[in-house]
């Protein structure tokens, strides 16, 4: 009876010692994206020790489960991956923010010289051209042309009286005679255009014959010979030549005439953006000798050039 009682009793100890076993649904906690990451990390350590699916749980609970648990794993708000996409970050703000002003910096430091760079190579262009420009004039104009009198020759001059065409009567002079000079060009990179103003063989203030070069090119470093022809046709003197002593319309006594004239040169040597000017004044004191008639009177040491 002893032992069957202590059996009876060891029997109700050990079973009020044991619950009774019955079966459990498991347990899922879901984090919603809002909470901090503190409380996702405890519900993330009690996701873990929760079983995941009881072997009597229905299929369709299991399905369910198991996708919910799929999707809670993906998104945990503990998780880093989820805090940076459910979080936007301040940092990255601040980076595209620089991002856009480095890019508006970038396109304004690039637009600047873009519109500069046509009015740079304006600019430089007029500058270099300039440049150039009076670097050639200046190694031009020291180049003047050299001129050289040579002779002049009377082949007439002849003393009448007449009237001049009021009918005032006076002595009238007609003269012819000829000029000879040698014009060369020093320049060495340009050939000039040569004409003059009116040469004009004068007693004192009265022109008694004049004439004119005709205009011609004289290429670089090159020379020639230039013969002018000087007339007067019935120039009256108006008491002019009054110490003129002359004999059947001829003169017999030396007569003091004086030359004048200018020739101009000009040169084109970048077009008509670089033109050099050139201008020799020639002046010279001739005496007219009656024995030297169709003879030619060296000129080299009666003028002077300027």
């Amino acid at each position: 009876m002893s032992m069957h009682a202590k059996t009876d009793s060891e029997v109700t100890s050990q079973t009020a010692s044991s619950p009774t076993r019955s079966p459990r649904r498991p347990v899922y906690f879901v984090q919603s994206p809002s909470r901090d990451s503190h409380d996702g990390e405890k519900t993330t350590n009690s996701f873990h020790s929760t079983p995941v699916l009881s072997p009597t749980g229905s299929p369709g609970r299991h399905s369910r489960n198991s996708s919910s648990t799929r999707f809670s794993g993906s998104l945990r708000p503990g998780s880093r991956k989820a805090s940076q996409q459910l979080q936007p970050s301040k940092h990255g703000k601040e980076f595209d923010a620089i991002e856009e002003e480095g890019l508006i910096d970038d396109e304004h430091r690039r637009g600047i010289p873009r519109r500069c760079y046509f009015l740079a190579f304006v600019v430089g262009f007029f500058v270099l051209f300039s440049f150039f420009a009076l670097v050639l004039w200046a190694a031009a104009k020291p180049q003047k042309p050299d001129i050289i009198m040579r002779s002049i020759s009377f082949d007439e001059f002849v003393v009448n009286a007449g009237a001049d065409a009021s009918g005032v009567a006076t002595e009238m002079v007609t003269m012819n005679a000829t000029i000879r000079f040698n014009f060369r060009n020093r320049g060495t990179f340009f050939g000039v255009h040569v004409s003059s103003t009116p040469l004009d063989l004068a007693y004192t203030e009265l022109t008694l014959a004049s004439g004119n070069i005709k205009k011609f090119y004289q290429k670089r470093k090159g020379h020639r010979l230039v013969s002018v022809n000087l007339q007067g046709r019935g120039v009256p003197l108006y008491g002019g030549g009054v110490n003129w002593s002359s004999q059947n319309g001829k003169l017999t006594a030396p007569v003091p005439l004086n030359l004048n004239f200018t020739v101009k040169a000009k040169a084109y040597v970048l077009g008509k953006l670089v033109k050099p000017k050139f201008h020799r004044k020639i002046s010279c004191a001739i005496v007219y000798k009656p024995t030297k008639v169709n003879v030619p009177i060296s000129l080299k040491n009666s003028c002077t050039v300027e």
